[in-house]
């Protein structure tokens, strides 16, 4: 990475006001150097950060195709920050879409979609905090991104929240959800309930997925996936209880729930 043309401590200090004396694609190479950092400074607090404000902004309308390649192509990146980073920044991309649908092709959301439905449910580095690397959250990061594909590209909703659930039941994972991550799935897996296209049978099919994952249990210590699965479930039942702000519920959110609560009387037969 050359020289920095940005002093980005100072940037950050009076809250990320958009340099117009530095070329946009100049910024742009900068940033994305910046977020495969092993520095949480570096790569959370000032590259996604400022990222993050100018796409929304929409400084980097311009360049949003290039920064959405750059992020599906880190999916492989052998460092787990820059495979996590590159899925909350391909979310914010997304998100800038969605306000100006025109930017991005929709062939080029797909194609961004197919490597990140390579990604997701096969990371098994799902830490949520380290020590020395900061905030890595890949499971978070994710569920932000497959709730920003489900408004740019609908009519995945389906193949989604298979993605999501394949997540859940990952035997791969040795870390149980303990920064919140089933909060932020169960999140995204109620916006993707909001897709347009989603039969009933859609919105609640994907928990067979989930159900068949346990066939055979048997007594004994809870794995870490299976931990995963019964936190994001009972996070999920409160979110469709209680809906999102500025959405409420969504469609079909009676049936999920009665789908939902059938797999949680496994592990809690105290239920009514």
């Amino acid at each position: 990475m050359p020289s920095a043309s940005v002093d980005w401590p100072s940037v950050a200090a009076v809250g990320f006001p958009f340099p117009r004396d530095v070329a946009v694609r100049r910024l742009a190479d900068e940033l994305s150097a910046m977020l495969v950092s092993p520095d949480p400074t570096v790569r959370d607090d000032h590259a996604y950060t400022a990222l993050a404000r100018w796409t929304g902004e929409g400084h980097l309308d311009e360049l949003l195709v290039d920064i959405g390649d750059t992020s599906a192509r880190r999916f492989t990146h052998p460092d787990i920050q820059a495979r996590s980073f590159a899925a909350l920044v391909l979310a914010r991309v997304l998100d800038r879409v969605r306000a100006v649908p025109r930017a991005v092709p929709e062939e080029t959301a797909d194609r961004w979609y197919g490597t990140f439905a390579a990604w997701f449910p096969a990371e098994v580095d799902t830490r949520g905090w380290d020590n020395t690397l900061g905030w890595l959250h890949a499971v978070a990061h994710g569920a932000d991104a497959a709730a920003a594909f489900a408004t740019v590209l609908p009519c995945r909703g389906s193949a989604l929240l298979d993605l999501c659930a394949r997540r859940m039941i990952a035997e791969a994972t040795r870390h149980c959800y303990v920064q919140l991550e089933d909060a932020r799935l169960a999140r995204a897996i109620t916006a993707i309930l909001f897709a347009p296209c989603l039969s009933v049978d859609e919105a609640t099919g994907w928990l067979d997925t989930v159900t068949r994952a346990f066939a055979g249990a048997e007594p004994g210590p809870v794995p870490p996936w299976a931990f995963n699965t019964f936190a994001t479930l009972q996070s999920l039942h409160l979110h469709l209880a209680r809906g999102l702000t500025g959405r409420g519920t969504p469609p079909h959110a009676k049936a999920v729930t009665a789908h939902v609560e059938a797999i949680l009387r496994g592990p809690f037969p105290w239920l009514l």
